[in-house]
């Protein structure tokens, strides 16, 4: 990866330092993106899948020149700064991204840094209103961070829990041959979220449903699944509702298939990172899992893209692919284009406007509260080649069936934010 990284940034220096004939102005400063994420440690895997995707994203905007502001075209400059995990790192990288002139942070597999970000970009930007920060979050979705703890500074370009857990609830409530859940999460405010929304969504649309388990655990921090397991089985669980990432969730259902546990996954992302090679057969028709797009929705754009992705990133350990961040990154340069500035005042009140299409995927941020409106999909794993499953995942021979999709208006929340505009 360290290797790909530097011809990331050497193929971004030749392009900056080409010689024209004659005597060439120099060719505008690049605009500096910075991702902050855990690259290394339990949840490392996470974030370098995110990086390729932030990587393609990057090279589809210079590819196409750049983006245009008055003085010329601009490149963007992503670079990464490993937060290992931990709170204290992520902030320390904050600081030496806005050090090195970095104006746009990009971060998201950990609510509870997110949440550390916002508060010091908040600080920080009224501060120093001379070198803001703008703060792009494309996977943490605590549904604080969009209501009570919004921020000017802060876009997330994911549906945040409840939405993700109310698409999941509306599959979960017509599988009637369900009578017991577990829920099982991880121990902090994301996973607390999760749960939360879970019981109160089973309380209204699954009376009939027994809740056998209620757990949380420590993040990226257990190595063996096998007590959780055991204890789900004995439950007499019929599924588990989790919200678990990464690694969090391959060993869980690593586990799940260990001590021979028939139930369902209804997961926020089952669908990657290992957990359908670690389930394989026993998991077809068992894991659902839910998101803002899918590599088998059913359209021949959706199918370009993934297509695309892969001649990008042959090799099926890095089959990890996010529309959401795709979009994200149009969105971004969109914003800097029309407000013709890299004043990020000015960027933002472009950006709570942005509103994007790739590949047929569409979506448009929403001003009050600055969370990205888009379509949902929920799918159900099975083999590679049935019916709706062209494409698996990470060359594991399993896919995701979509069995339904929710339009941005169905998955649309009320928010309680209120939104603190700059000047």
């Amino acid at each position: 990866m360290f290797k790909f990284r530097r011809q990331v940034l050497k193929s971004l220096a030749l392009a900056l330092c080409a010689p024209a004939a004659g005597l060439a102005l120099a060719a505008p400063a690049p605009i500096k993106i910075a991702q902050i994420e855990a690259l290394s440690g339990p949840l490392g895997n996470g974030g370098e899948a995110v990086f390729r995707n932030l990587v393609w994203a990057v090279e589809r905007v210079n590819a196409r020149g750049g983006i245009k502001l008055p003085d010329g075209k601009h490149l963007l400059a992503l670079d990464r700064l490993d937060s290992k995990g931990q709170n204290e790192e992520a902030l320390s990288a904050l600081r030496a991204a806005i050090d090195d002139g970095v104006q746009i942070v990009l971060q998201g597999n950990n609510s509870a840094t997110a949440a550390v970000l916002v508060d010091a970009i908040n600080k920080h930007n009224e501060r120093e209103p001379g070198k803001r920060v703008l703060f792009l979050n494309y996977a943490a979705v605590d549904p604080t961070l969009t209501n009570e703890k919004c921020s000017y500074w802060h876009f997330r370009f994911d549906a945040h829990a409840d939405m993700r857990m109310a698409a999941l609830m509306s599959v979960f409530k017509d599988d009637t041959a369900v009578k017991s859940v577990y829920i099982l999460g991880q121990d902090y405010s994301f996973g607390q979220a999760v749960a939360r929304e879970a019981k109160r969504q089973l309380a209204l649309q699954r009376p009939d449903v027994q809740l056998v388990g209620d757990e949380l655990h420590p993040l990226g921090r257990i190595k063996d699944f096998i007590p959780y397991a055991t204890k789900i089985k004995a439950s007499g669980a019929q599924a588990v509702i989790t919200g678990n990432f990464g690694n969090d969730l391959t060993l869980l259902v690593k586990a799940a298939r260990e001590v021979g546990f028939e139930g369902k996954f209804y997961t926020f992302y089952g669908n990657a990172l290992g957990a359908p090679a670690a389930l394989g057969e026993a998991g077809v028709g068992k894991v659902i899992a839910v998101a803002d797009w899918l590599p088998n929705l059913p359209t021949a754009q959706s199918e370009v893209f993934v297509q695309s992705f892969r001649q990008r990133f042959p090799k099926p350990a890095d089959d990890y692919l996010h529309m959401r961040m795709q979009l994200m990154v149009e969105a971004l340069a969109q914003a800097i284009e029309k407000a013709g500035t890299m004043d990020l005042v000015a960027v933002a009140a472009s950006l709570e406007r942005a509103s994007v299409s790739l590949y047929g995927q569409s979506g448009s941020m929403r001003a009050a509260d600055h969370q990205f409106q888009q379509p949902l999909a929920v799918g159900i794993m099975d083999r590679q080649g049935a019916p709706g499953v062209k494409f698996d995942v990470e060359g594991s021979g399993y896919g995701f069936r979509v069995i339904k999709q929710i339009s941005p208006a169905q998955a649309e929340m009320p928010t309680s934010c209120k939104m603190v505009r700059p000047g």
